[in-house]
């Protein structure tokens, strides 16, 4: 299994944890994501979790046009 370096993405409370942990943990569990972000992406998409976060089809549309745009170039 392969090891990843959780450290610059997630709240130091949370660098320990395996993936698995992390996709359940709140979206406020990422770095630079407070709580007040957090209800909001949970008020406007129904965002709960990274794993939602990550699942969440406006957040996939909007790094599929971003990837496309960069191979455009």
């Amino acid at each position: 299994m392969a090891e990843v370096d959780l450290t610059k993405f997630l709240d130091r409370a949370h660098e320990k944890k395996s993936l698995a942990e992390v996709l359940k943990l709140p979206a406020s569990a990422l770095q630079g994501v407070t709580e007040k972000d957090a209800e909001a992406l949970q008020s406007a998409f129904g965002i709960k979790t990274i794993e939602d976060m990550g699942r969440s089809k406006h957040f996939r549309i909007a790094q599929s046009l971003v990837h496309m745009a960069e191979f455009g170039k």
